[in-house]
């Protein structure tokens, strides 16, 4: 914009005195080099620096052309200094980072026990900026750091064919979204970038109505496994477990599960073939509680195993007490846009208790264990098994390299 005013500048006098001929090797070149249209261009170089007088709401106002004075802003100290900014990178590593519409409700859940602790520092200045920032400056000032953090996952599906004709696909008919009980469920693979003998994985159960997420690591894909982890997370769920839905790996379309499931009146779906959007809910999770705590190493002894286990306990708690999340509500398109519209930001436990389709037991129970629990003593065991299981995994690989 300032080269296009200022070769205006350069060329408006030479314009206004030279001859017809002249003025029309003047526009081609002004044109050529600002884009602009011939007859703006030629309105522009005639009127450039002369003074007319026009009437606006009756008054008789000066209109210089080319004259584009402004006021100068005065110079404005920054809000969000870099003090400030220093704060909230501590805040959203120590959330897990979590996006600028999570991490805001999520300052808010843990604000009393960071107080508290003496590992945080933050002035009474720093708070109220934190309570008073928006989720978009949030996002902004992050925005340098998120890009380190990114990684692309793997899969370790293998399809199961001989069951599929008796499990059905998911429909609306099977399942009541808003009813909390109704659970996808996915298997995450430990293999560190080598698929190769026996791994761990972790099984991931997400509730679609609450999103209550619960995570076990077994010692293989093998159906046994899948089917006591999937027991055991039903003994620990805030609700009766009411219906499964799966991919179409071998690990899940089994006897043994179907069996299970039969015997405990679960409804056991599965997803559509090739459609991996159809467990959105677990596949997030996978991401944001299992990869994101236990990493893209490889688990394959019975010692990681067990810290694997004793890692998720507290998974558990962090995430479903003290992470908000967001649900879609609705999904319009108008025109070439799509909107969508998001409920505002909750814990799986505020969901939980706010359900009236929960019985009282259920969440006299769990009321017990949020004030019992501790948003930083919690991270701070979650983070230790992290660097126990790192070290274990750097002492093993160093032991096959010396090999």
């Amino acid at each position: 914009m300032h080269e296009r005013i200022a070769l205006t500048d350069k060329y408006a006098k030479e314009y206004q005195k030279a001859t017809k001929k002249e003025k029309g090797k003047i526009l081609d070149t002004l044109c050529k080099t600002t884009g602009y249209n011939r007859k703006y261009a030629m309105h522009l170089l005639s009127n450039w620096g002369k003074i007319k007088l026009v009437r606006i709401d009756g008054k008789l106002i000066k209109l210089k052309a080319g004259n584009r004075k402004r006021k100068p802003y005065p110079d404005r100290k920054r809000i969000y200094d870099k003090e400030f900014q220093d704060s909230l990178i501590e805040l959203w590593e120590f959330s897990d980072y979590l996006c600028g519409k999570r991490l805001k409700p999520f300052i808010r859940v843990v604000e009393s026990f960071i107080r508290e602790n003496i590992n945080f520092t933050f002035n009474n200045s720093i708070w109220e900026k934190l309570n008073r920032i928006s989720a978009a400056s949030i996002d902004r000032i992050l925005k340098p750091e998120r890009k380190k953090y990114q990684i692309k996952g793997r899969s370790h599906t293998k399809p199961g064919t001989h069951l599929k004709h008796e499990i059905p696909i998911r429909t609306f008919a099977d399942w009541d979204n808003t009813h909390p009980g109704f659970l996808e469920i996915d298997l995450v693979g430990h293999e560190g970038g080598n698929a190769s003998g026996d791994f761990c994985f972790t099984l991931t159960a997400t509730d679609i109505a609450t999103e209550w997420t619960e995570v076990r690591a077994i010692r293989n894909k093998a159906q046994i496994w899948t089917v006591a982890a999937l027991d055991e997370i039903s003994r620990v769920l805030p609700f009766p477990m009411i219906g499964v839905d799966s991919d179409n790996g071998s690990e899940f379309i089994n006897a043994h599960l179907l069996r299970y499931c039969k015997k405990h009146h679960i409804t056991f779906t599965r997803s559509r073939p090739h459609n991996k959007n159809d467990g959105c809910f677990v596949e997030q999770k996978n991401d944001i509680v299992v990869r994101r705590t236990a990493g893209y190493l490889r688990y394959d002894t019975d010692e990681e195993l067990v810290i694997l286990n004793e890692m998720y306990e507290s998974v558990r708690l962090w995430i479903n007490f003290f992470n908000p999340s967001q649900k879609l509500i609705s999904k319009t398109r108008e025109g070439s846009k799509i909107k969508k519209k998001y409920d505002a930001p909750q814990t799986p436990y505020q969901r939980v208790m706010a359900s009236d389709q929960i019985h009282e037991k259920y969440k006299s129970k769990l009321r017990k264990q949020f004030k019992d629990s501790d948003p930083i003593k919690l991270k701070r065991l979650v983070d230790k098994k992290k660097e126990i299981l790192q070290a274990m995994v750097s002492k093993k690989n160093q032991r096959e390299f010396l090999w």
